[in-house]
């Protein structure tokens, strides 16, 4: 009975290998199928790293501000009253909670 089947052994094995890795390309971590879940990701990444860009922006211009060569007196004073933890007395203050 071995004998009549080796003949087809290599046919099998390799009906095999191309049915396993055909299955993995539809629907593996990188499948097919999972395209779309890789094209949200890709927007929502997108977004995040437009905000985070914004963010990282607006700290550069406030560390510009805060340079000996063009130091903005208002923005100094802000840093100052908010590590110190000192109000003036004509400030409103409102305190939140973190």
């Amino acid at each position: 009975m071995l004998a009549r089947l080796t003949p087809f052994l290599p046919t099998a094995a390799l009906a095999f290998l191309i049915f396993y890795f055909g299955f993995h390309a539809f629907t593996g971590d990188s499948g097919i199928l999972r395209s779309n879940l890789r094209d949200a990701t890709l927007v929502a990444k997108s977004r995040e790293l437009t905000a985070v860009q914004a963010q990282r922006q607006d700290l550069e211009v406030r560390a510009r501000l805060l340079r000996d060569t063009s130091l903005s007196a208002d923005l100094l004073e802000e840093r100052a009253r908010s590590l110190l933890g000192f109000a003036d007395p004509r400030d409103y203050v409102i305190r939140m909670k973190p």
